[in-house]
C-alpha cells in the first residue's frame, strides 16, 4: 500500500532537517492558537494633566469648590450693594492730565452779579461753591467737568439774566415790599440748563442766600423711597420722611456759613425734644438722625428761615416735567396720587405758581428736561404762550381741546400765561459766535483743543454744533477728534 500524504510531507520534512537546521525548532515547537471566551483588553490611554474621568452612574458630581484667587485679588466677587450706583454717578471734577489756565479769573461776592464778566469764562472757587455744589448734587455725569483741570463757567447772556434777577432781589430788600421772582428755564436737548441752573445756584453761595435744591426730580415721584400719609391733612398730603432726611443733610452741609451762626430764635413743635440751648444746626440734625420727625424738622427750618433779618431763599429744581403729572405712588384706595400731594412738592409748587411768597425775598427757579423728561401737555403749552408772549403779543397759540388737560398743573401755571413779570420763562437757545469763541479758546488753553481758534474754525465749529449748542460744540471740539 503507499504511505498516506502525512507520512509523505513528514519524510520530506525530515530530509530537509538535515540539510537545513532552521526548520527543526518549528516541528518541535509548533504554533498553536487557544481558543478563550474573555474579550480582548486594549491598552489604557495616558491621562492628561487637569482631566477628570467621567462620572459614574448614580453619582452625584457637583463641583462646589471655588476657583483659584488671582494674584490681585478675588476676581470673581461680586460688587457691595450700592457699588454700581455710585461708580455710575460718580462725579470727577477734575484733570491732572489738563492744562492749568493761567488767565481764569474765578468768581466771589463783589464780581457774580457784574455785567463786566459776560462772555468770560470764569472759575468756581473750590472752599466755598464747589464744595457746596457738590454737597447739593449740582454736577451731573453728563456735563465734561472731567476733561478740565478744575470746574469753570461761561457767563453766557442767560447767565447774566439771572446776575440781573439776583440784583433785583437784593436791592428790593431795603424797600417795604420783598419781590419773590418765579423762572423757568426751557431749551432744547443739551442746550445747558442744567448748567445754568448750577451757575445760579453759585451765585446764591457767592451772595451769602439760602439754597434749597431738589437736583432730580424724577427721585422724588418714582416710588423709590417710603410715604406716608400727613396726618390731619386736608386734602391729603404724603410725606416722604427718608427723602426729607438726605435734603436735610444736604442744607446743613452746603449752607455752612449760614448755619454756624444762626440761632434758634422760634419755639418749635416737634414730636422729639431739643436739647437745652439748641442751635438751628442742632435742630437740623435731629430731623436727620430721626427721619419720622425730619418733616416736622422741616416745617420748623422754614419757620425760622421766614423770620424777619434771615437772607433770600433760592429755590431750585431740575426736571420740572417729572412734577407736573400723576407720580408713582399709589393711595390706599389703589389710585395714583398727583405729585402736588407730595409734601415737597406742594412746597415748591406754591411757591412757583405765587400761591406763597418768601418772606425776605428771594428766587424760585424750575429747570425742564429734553433728555429724560415723561409728557406734560400743560407744562408745554403754558410754556408755548409764554415764550410766544415775549415775541408778540398777537398770534398766541390756543390750546388744543384733543388732548387731556391736567386741571392743577393750569391752575398751577396759570401766572405764566399773564403779563406777570414775576413769573417768566427763559429760553436757554444756543451760544452767539463771540461766546463760542471765547469757550473754544478756554477749551484750547487747557489743551483739550490742538487747532488754532481763528474765526473760520470757530464758525465751522458753531455751524456743526447746530447753531452754537454748548452741548454739541463741546461734542465736535473736544469730544471727538477727527
Amino acid at each position: 500500500m503507499p504511505p498516506s500524504p502525512c507520512l509523505r510531507s513528514f519524510s520530506r520534512l525530515s530530509l530537509d532537517a538535515s540539510t537545513h537546521n532552521f526548520l527543526a525548532p518549528r516541528l518541535l515547537h509548533p504554533r498553536v492558537a487557544c481558543f478563550s471566551t474573555s474579550t480582548a483588553r486594549p491598552a489604557a490611554a495616558p491621562k492628561k494633566k487637569g482631566s477628570t474621568a467621567a462620572p459614574k452612574k448614580g453619582v452625584k458630581s457637583l463641583n462646589t469648590k471655588k476657583g483659584k484667587k488671582s494674584p490681585g485679588g478675588d476676581a470673581g466677587k461680586r460688587p457691595a450693594q450700592g457699588d454700581r450706583k455710585a461708580l455710575r454717578k460718580r462725579i470727577v471734577l477734575s484733570n491732572d492730565n489738563a492744562l492749568e489756565v493761567s488767565s481764569l479769573t474765578d468768581l466771589d461776592k463783589a464780581n457774580v452779579l457784574s455785567d463786566a464778566n459776560e462772555g468770560k469764562v470764569m472759575g468756581l472757587p473750590a472752599e466755598k461753591v464747589v464744595d457746596a455744589l457738590r454737597a447739593v448734587d449740582a454736577f451731573k455725569t453728563t456735563q465734561g467737568w472731567s476733561l478740565f483741570r478744575r470746574p469753570a463757567v461761561l457767563m453766557r447772556k442767560e447767565a447774566m439774566q439771572l446776575a440781573s434777577l439776583f440784583r433785583e432781589v437784593e436791592d428790593s430788600a431795603t424797600g417795604p415790599q420783598k419781590r419773590t421772582i418765579r423762572r423757568i428755564l426751557s431749551g432744547e436737548r443739551m442746550s445747558g440748563k442744567s448748567t445754568l441752573l448750577l451757575q445760579g445756584m453759585s451765585m446764591a453761595f457767592l451772595r451769602d442766600w439760602f439754597v434749597i435744591s431738589l437736583p432730580e426730580a424724577q427721585d422724588i415721584v418714582n416710588a423709590h423711597t417710603d410715604y406716608a400719609p400727613l396726618p390731619n391733612s386736608q386734602p391729603m398730603q404724603y410725606t416722604q420722611d427718608t427723602y426729607t432726611a438726605n435734603l436735610l443733610q444736604q442744607m446743613l452741609k452746603s449752607n455752612v456759613t449760614f448755619f454756624e451762626s444762626a440761632k434758634l430764635t422760634t419755639t418749635p413743635d416737634l414730636p422729639l425734644p431739643l436739647p437745652a440751648k439748641a442751635r438751628l444746626a442742632d435742630l437740623v440734625a435731629l430731623g436727620m438722625a430721626n427721619p419720622e420727625a425730619s418733616w416736622p424738622v422741616f416745617v420748623a427750618l422754614w419757620n425760622e428761615l421766614s423770620q424777619p433779618g434771615r437772607p433770600p431763599i433760592l429755590l431750585a429744581v431740575d426736571g420740572l416735567s417729572h412734577i407736573m403729572r400723576h407720580s408713582a405712588y399709589m393711595s390706599a384706595e389703589v389710585k395714583p396720587i398727583h405729585a402736588h400731594d407730595l409734601t415737597l412738592i406742594r412746597h415748591f409748587v406754591d411757591h412757583l405758581s405765587g400761591q406763597k411768597k418768601l418772606p425776605n425775598g428771594g428766587l424760585v427757579l424750575g429747570a425742564t428736561s429734553q433728555s429724560n423728561a415723561p409728557t406734560s401737555p400743560a407744562l408745554d403749552f403754558c410754556i408755548e404762550v409764554a415764550q410766544a408772549r415775549q415775541k408778540t403779543s398777537d398770534n398766541v397759540p390756543q390750546w388744543n381741546p384733543y388732548k387731556n388737560v391736567d386741571v392743577r398743573v393750569m391752575d398751577a401755571l396759570k401766572d405764566l400765561n399773564s403779563d406777570s413779570k414775576d413769573f417768566d420763562v427763559i429760553k436757554v437757545g444756543g451760544l452767539s459766535k463771540e461766546e463760542a469763541r471765547s469757550i473754544m479758546e478756554y477749551y484750547a488753553e487747557s489743551g483739550m483743543l490742538r487747532h488754532q481758534v481763528n474765526e473760520g474754525f470757530v464758525s465751522e465749529k458753531w455751524s456743526l454744533a447746530g447753531m452754537g449748542n454748548i452741548g454739541e460744540l463741546e461734542k465736535v471740539s473736544v469730544r471727538l477728534r477727527l
